[in-house]
């Protein structure tokens, strides 16, 4: 096994950081000697040494990183357990990502329309698309369980790492907390209780979550791959049910809001679109666990990725083109406004968005 690129040598290089802070203080040093101050020679010469004093502080508070070397029995004992294959790798490259199809995008519809949308997740699909290329070329590379952030810190050494790291502990810190608040509304309305208890729910399912990682990564993939297929499975109960009734130009029209610039409805709507895939990248965290990266992480980030585009494009085109269209993103005023008939009186009491249409 290689060593891992942490445990690279980086004494006595010059990052990034330090290259930048340096011309920094070496332009606000320059800006004081360019030329004689209101206060004559004597204040420019003052100016000078100030100048020159923070400069040199300003370097000292540069810290240094260096990194001590490991031998193969470090990394031995640190070495995960191979469990994936591609099935497992592309079931939690989808896992983590489809809680976005049932909710979050679709605050979005009333903000720019259907035609915004449509054209975020045009975007956003083409952005991914380099992304996941990407990481598929770099995860067989190099196989550590760092993600971006062994990625980042090999690339750009070891400052941007560490801010790739601080990004991607802000991003899986939030993201798990955004679901289980989901999760706890939808089970608030399945069970009948009242919001006040949802942050039971919320500690429900950091629990039940923890608890399968900690059982251990068979445990995890297993369950990854049940959800997953469970979720895909309700989905395309979804699609059945509003195919035949699909209607675009009755309910998604207006397309874009009544004299509204295209390209800024569009603009106004990829945060939402970005619900639609956000999570993929964190596949490459599995390289590890996985028995043949080299072959098998470029297979379940691409198969994922086409997997979410195909229910990302359905979820949004057959949600926008059934009753009641655009009127389901709205405030709580909406739901029950003429056209409450078609959603449960529960949705219409507690005014939560996100619930589909009622059959019939």
């Amino acid at each position: 096994m290689r060593a891992a690129p942490h445990m690279i040598s980086s004494r006595g290089s010059r990052n990034v950081a330090y290259r930048l802070l340096d011309r920094l203080c070496g332009v606000v040093a320059g800006r004081f000697s360019a030329g004689p101050g209101p206060g004559g020679l004597a204040a420019q010469g003052s100016y000078r040494r100030q100048a020159r004093q923070h400069h040199l502080r300003l370097r000292q508070l540069i810290v240094k990183v260096s990194y001590t070397s490991a031998d193969a029995a470090y990394l031995d004992k640190r070495r995960l357990r191979r469990h994936a294959r591609v099935l497992h790798l592309w079931a939690m490259a989808v896992g983590a990502v489809i809680s976005g199809d049932f909710f979050g995008w679709n605050y979005g519809m009333a903000a720019g329309g259907f035609g915004g949308m449509l054209l975020a997740v045009f975007v956003m699909t083409a952005m991914y698309l380099g992304l996941c290329f990407s990481i598929a070329e770099m995860s067989p590379a190099l196989p550590h369980a760092g993600g971006a952030y062994s990625f980042a810190r090999t690339a750009m050494g070891p400052w941007g790492g560490y801010i790739t790291g601080l990004a991607e502990n802000m991003e899986y810190v939030l993201t798990p907390a955004v679901i289980v608040v989901g999760i706890g509304g939808y089970l608030s309305a399945v069970f009948g209780s009242s919001a006040a208890w949802e942050p039971l729910w919320w500690l429900l399912c950091y629990a039940v979550f923890v608890a399968l990682n900690v059982w251990g990564v068979e445990m995890s993939f297993r369950v990854s791959v049940l959800v997953t297929l469970i979720a895909i499975a309700v989905l395309a109960v979804f699609w059945v049910g509003a195919a035949p009734r699909f209607d675009l130009a009755r309910w998604a029209s207006p397309y874009f809001p009544r004299g509204a610039n295209k390209p800024m409805a569009a603009l106004i709507e990829l945060p939402f679109a970005l619900w639609l895939y956000l999570g993929i990248e964190q596949l490459p965290l599995a390289a590890e666990e996985s028995h043949d990266p080299q072959h098998d992480m470029p297979r379940g980030i691409l198969y994922g990725l086409l997997t979410l585009i195909a229910i990302s494009f359905l979820t949004v085109v057959l949600s926008a083109g059934i009753a009641p269209g655009r009127i389901r993103s709205r405030i709580r005023v909406s739901l029950c406004s003429s056209d409450s008939r078609r959603f449960s009186a529960r949705a219409c009491e507690r005014g939560r968005w996100h619930y589909w249409h009622a059959p019939g």
